[in-house]
């Protein structure tokens, strides 16, 4: 069996100049913002109006919903596989300990990403390091609070400049 060809950075751009309100979420956030951590996936929180959209963007990329957009609506998440995984949380909203988690105020808050990848411009959104780190103190997995850690430390470098 073959793999496939993923393409990050073109991945990334697609879904950038597509117009989707799409947020890269996760470990994969962190390294988008310069922190070495590892992961095998990718996790995104959608708008949950987006959700057809953002599967077609995604076939492009032969990444298979494993569910109808209606599953996706009910259970406020699904995958998209092949070779590669991407969680795709759609809720609304998602309690946190400090208060939910709104979509659309962390939609309003995020920041956009830039970089170059061989001459190629790459664009993505993230959550506000404030609301990043709010997502990740929703999980209570060793890692989660590994990555609060790590994000607090940027946010004191960038405060010290």
């Amino acid at each position: 069996m073959k793999g496939s060809e993923f393409d990050e950075a073109l991945f990334f751009s697609a879904i950038s100049v597509s117009g989707l309100r799409a947020l890269l979420i996760g470990r994969r956030a962190l390294i988008a913002l310069g922190i070495p951590v590892m992961t095998a996936d990718y996790d995104f929180w959608i708008h949950i109006d987006d959700i057809e959209r953002f599967n077609a963007e995604a076939l492009l990329f032969e990444l298979i919903p494993d569910g109808t957009p209606l599953e996706a609506r009910r259970s406020g998440r699904y995958r998209l596989q092949n070779d590669e995984l991407v969680d795709v949380l759609v809720a609304r909203s998602v309690p946190g300990p400090d208060g939910p988690l709104v979509f659309d105020d962390v939609w309003s808050r995020r920041n956009r990403l830039g970089g170059d990848d061989g001459g190629r411009s790459i664009s993505i959104c993230v959550p506000s390091l404030e609301d990043l780190i709010a997502s990740k103190r929703i999980g209570s997995r060793p890692k989660d609070a590994e990555d609060v850690r790590l994000l607090q430390q940027l946010r004191k470098q960038r405060e010290a400049l």
